[in-house]
Protein backbone atom coordinates (compact mmCIF):
# COMPACT_ATOMS: atom_id res chain seq x y z
CA UNK A 1 0.00 0.00 0.00
CA UNK A 2 1.15 3.06 -0.86
CA UNK A 3 2.08 5.78 2.10
CA UNK A 4 2.21 8.89 0.12
CA UNK A 5 0.58 10.65 -2.59
CA UNK A 6 3.67 10.04 -4.67
CA UNK A 7 3.77 6.56 -4.67
CA UNK A 8 -0.03 5.95 -5.68
CA UNK A 9 -0.21 4.57 -9.45
CA UNK A 10 -2.79 3.51 -11.30
CA UNK A 11 -0.91 0.91 -13.26
CA UNK A 12 -2.62 -3.05 -12.70
CA UNK A 13 -0.68 -6.06 -13.43
CA UNK A 14 -2.37 -9.61 -13.72
CA UNK A 15 -0.25 -12.60 -13.61
CA UNK A 16 2.98 -10.36 -14.51
CA UNK A 17 1.63 -8.71 -17.47
CA UNK A 18 1.10 -5.26 -17.43
CA UNK A 19 -2.51 -4.58 -18.14
CA UNK A 20 -3.34 -1.18 -17.26
CA UNK A 21 -0.66 1.17 -17.83
CA UNK A 22 -1.13 4.87 -16.21
CA UNK A 23 0.25 7.76 -18.41
CA UNK A 24 -0.68 10.88 -16.01
CA UNK A 25 -1.44 11.48 -12.75
CA UNK A 26 -3.00 15.38 -11.00
CA UNK A 27 -3.74 15.65 -7.61
CA UNK A 28 -6.96 17.55 -6.71
CA UNK A 29 -6.96 17.58 -3.27
CA UNK A 30 -4.73 15.98 -0.09
CA UNK A 31 -4.99 14.99 3.11
CA UNK A 32 -6.78 11.86 5.05
CA UNK A 33 -9.15 12.08 1.99
CA UNK A 34 -7.33 12.32 -1.34
CA UNK A 35 -8.69 12.84 -4.91
CA UNK A 36 -6.47 12.37 -7.98
CA UNK A 37 -7.31 12.17 -11.22
CA UNK A 38 -5.72 9.40 -14.00
CA UNK A 39 -5.04 8.96 -17.58
CA UNK A 40 -4.47 5.60 -18.30
CA UNK A 41 -4.40 3.19 -21.10
CA UNK A 42 -6.13 -1.04 -20.77
CA UNK A 43 -4.76 -3.43 -22.72
CA UNK A 44 -6.15 -4.82 -25.57
CA UNK A 45 -5.36 -8.99 -25.01
CA UNK A 46 -6.44 -9.97 -28.01
CA UNK A 47 -3.95 -7.53 -29.98
CA UNK A 48 -1.68 -7.25 -27.45
CA UNK A 49 -1.99 -3.76 -28.22
CA UNK A 50 -2.90 -0.46 -25.39
CA UNK A 51 -6.08 0.88 -26.32
CA UNK A 52 -6.90 4.63 -26.28
CA UNK A 53 -6.87 6.70 -23.53
CA UNK A 54 -8.70 6.94 -20.42
CA UNK A 55 -9.51 9.25 -17.57
CA UNK A 56 -10.31 7.88 -13.69
CA UNK A 57 -10.82 10.30 -10.81
CA UNK A 58 -10.07 8.17 -7.89
CA UNK A 59 -10.80 9.06 -4.03
CA UNK A 60 -8.29 7.24 -1.61
CA UNK A 61 -8.47 7.62 2.51
CA UNK A 62 -5.36 6.78 4.75
CA UNK A 63 -6.44 4.58 7.37
CA UNK A 64 -3.22 3.43 9.37
CA UNK A 65 -1.08 5.32 7.46
CA UNK A 66 -1.54 3.39 4.11
CA UNK A 67 -4.20 5.33 1.19
CA UNK A 68 -6.72 2.87 -0.04
CA UNK A 69 -8.86 3.47 -3.27
CA UNK A 70 -12.34 4.21 -1.69
CA UNK A 71 -14.21 4.88 -4.88
CA UNK A 72 -13.68 5.80 -8.71
CA UNK A 73 -15.06 7.14 -11.67
CA UNK A 74 -14.22 6.16 -15.18
CA UNK A 75 -14.53 8.94 -18.09
CA UNK A 76 -15.41 6.28 -20.73
CA UNK A 77 -14.87 8.43 -23.55
CA UNK A 78 -14.18 11.80 -24.89
CA UNK A 79 -17.76 12.62 -25.52
CA UNK A 80 -19.34 11.95 -21.60
CA UNK A 81 -15.66 13.91 -20.49
CA UNK A 82 -16.80 17.03 -22.56
CA UNK A 83 -20.51 16.18 -20.94
CA UNK A 84 -19.24 16.80 -17.32
CA UNK A 85 -17.45 19.89 -18.34
CA UNK A 86 -20.82 20.94 -20.06
CA UNK A 87 -22.67 20.61 -16.89
CA UNK A 88 -19.92 21.84 -14.63
CA UNK A 89 -19.77 25.15 -16.72
CA UNK A 90 -23.97 25.24 -16.37
CA UNK A 91 -24.10 24.38 -12.89
CA UNK A 92 -21.73 26.86 -11.28
CA UNK A 93 -23.29 30.05 -12.57
CA UNK A 94 -26.17 28.96 -10.76
CA UNK A 95 -24.21 27.90 -7.29
CA UNK A 96 -23.15 31.26 -7.74
CA UNK A 97 -26.31 33.07 -7.78
CA UNK A 98 -27.79 30.66 -4.97
CA UNK A 99 -25.02 31.79 -2.72
CA UNK A 100 -23.33 28.57 -2.53
CA UNK A 101 -19.27 29.59 -1.91
CA UNK A 102 -17.76 26.24 -3.89
CA UNK A 103 -16.11 25.56 -0.93
CA UNK A 104 -14.63 21.66 -0.15
CA UNK A 105 -16.52 21.47 3.09
CA UNK A 106 -19.79 21.78 1.29
CA UNK A 107 -18.92 19.44 -1.14
CA UNK A 108 -18.18 16.67 1.57
CA UNK A 109 -14.21 17.64 1.98
CA UNK A 110 -12.49 19.91 3.96
CA UNK A 111 -9.76 18.23 2.23
CA UNK A 112 -6.28 20.67 1.48
CA UNK A 113 -6.38 21.58 -2.03
CA UNK A 114 -3.67 20.62 -4.24
CA UNK A 115 -1.04 23.30 -5.80
CA UNK A 116 -0.36 20.87 -8.86
CA UNK A 117 0.62 17.51 -10.44
CA UNK A 118 2.02 15.11 -7.90
CA UNK A 119 2.74 16.36 -4.87
CA UNK A 120 2.17 14.06 -2.15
Amino acid sequence: MAETLDELTYDYEDEGVLVRKQLDKVVLTKGSWATLMFLYQELDRASGKFRAPKMAIVRFKKFHGSYRKQSSFNVSSEKQARQIVEVFEGWYPKMAASGESGDDEAAGGGDEPASGGDEG
